[in-house]
């Protein structure tokens, strides 16, 4: 008797178990991995969750396939650990200048390093309109436009990874590096550590993730074209830096500075952040936040030997400087507490 063969699963399994359970984090990895296209996001304000647009070949032929659901972070049990494993945790600031850095600019100066000198041959990361702030998923390959795109994304528009399609599959890059909130890092450590072969492309492609410190992400829609704009009379082009450290701070291009508690924020979260238990990307190979640090610095946590050779290259190029001001550990488990108290019971 022929063996059966396991059942593939499908988007309709993945829809059942997190787009319709409001787990649906939005890091559009399944939409990347489809290789069929026919899983999208829709702008504006039915984007919770992807959609079909009924092609996929495992839900209507039979045709194995289940990349989807092999890559959601969101199928998995979240994280209880605060800092995760580390090989050293010190702070960093970029050597040069960055127009529009956060913090120390630490982020931009490991990635033009790595790109200026092979190390990777692309970068995917979300970089944002300047007169809109409305987010776009891109993929840079020279350090200058890395450099004139820095600064950190805390609005959803687009799936944060849908151009590592194109960096993989169109553009054929083969030494990526991927930039993201935990949830985007969860989901391409599970393309690295699968064996599915419609992922595989994906897994020989992606040589470094970086991870950005996260409490939540926020609806573009919802915070900057209705919250920010029409209660706060703030103009996205007059907006020079967004940060979250605990609560949400607005930097004008004049200087002026807002903070708005994130209480006032909470009908523009992401519905998917609310079951996050992950502040500090625990899966990256170095993360990263300003929270932690001196002002001008950014707190790096090196996790892996790639991530330390890649921080390495930084400090031996003259890019980084490292180790400058101590590292307020307790303001970091405090934030990542309060999001562990996420997790149920």
């Amino acid at each position: 008797m022929a063996e059966k063969k396991p059942i593939s699963k499908t988007y309709l399994d993945l829809k059942s178990k997190v787009w319709d359970t409001g787990l649906c984090s939005g890091c559009g990895a399944c939409i990347a991995v489809c290789p069929a296209d026919a899983l999208y996001f829709e702008t504006g304000g039915d984007s919770t969750t992807p959609k079909s647009n009924g092609y996929c070949k495992a839900a209507v032929d039979d045709v194995p396939c289940g990349a989807c659901y092999e890559v959601c972070p969101r199928l998995d049990e979240q994280p209880s650990s605060l800092l995760g494993d580390y090989l050293e945790i010190t702070t960093g600031k970029a050597e040069f200048d960055i127009p529009r850095k956060q913090s120390g600019g630490a982020v931009t100066a490991i990635l033009a390093n790595a790109l200026e000198t092979g190390l990777v041959d692309a970068v995917v990361t979300v970089t944002e309109d300047p007169w809109t702030l409305k987010p776009h998923s891109m993929v840079i390959t020279k350090s200058e436009a890395l450099i004139g795109q820095a600064g950190s994304r805390y609005n959803w528009w687009v799936p944060l990874v849908s151009a590592l399609k194109e960096a993989v599959v169109t553009q054929k890059h083969r030494n990526i590096a991927v930039v993201g909130v935990p949830c985007v890092v969860q989901a391409v450590r599970k393309m690295l550590e699968t064996d599915h072969q419609l992922v595989l492309p994906y897994k020989k492609s992606i040589r470094f993730v970086l991870g950005l410190f996260c409490t939540e992400s926020f609806d573009y829609e919802k915070l900057i074209a209705g919250k920010l704009k029409n209660e706060y009379a703030l103009e996205p082009m007059k907006v020079c830096r967004i940060d979250v450290k605990g609560k949400l701070e607005i930097t004008l291009n004049d200087g002026t500075q807002y903070v708005i508690p994130l209480a006032e924020l909470e009908d523009t979260i992401r519905p998917g952040c609310g079951v996050c238990t992950d502040f500090t990307a625990l899966k990256a190979d170095i993360s990263a936040g300003s929270v932690g640090s001196p002002d001008g610095y950014t707190t790096l946590i090196v996790r892996t030997l790639v991530g330390q050779h890649l921080l390495d290259s930084a400090v031996a190029s003259g890019k980084l400087s490292v180790g400058e001001g101590e590292v307020s550990l307790g303001i970091i488990e405090k934030l990542a507490k309060k999001k562990m108290a996420r997790k149920p019971e």
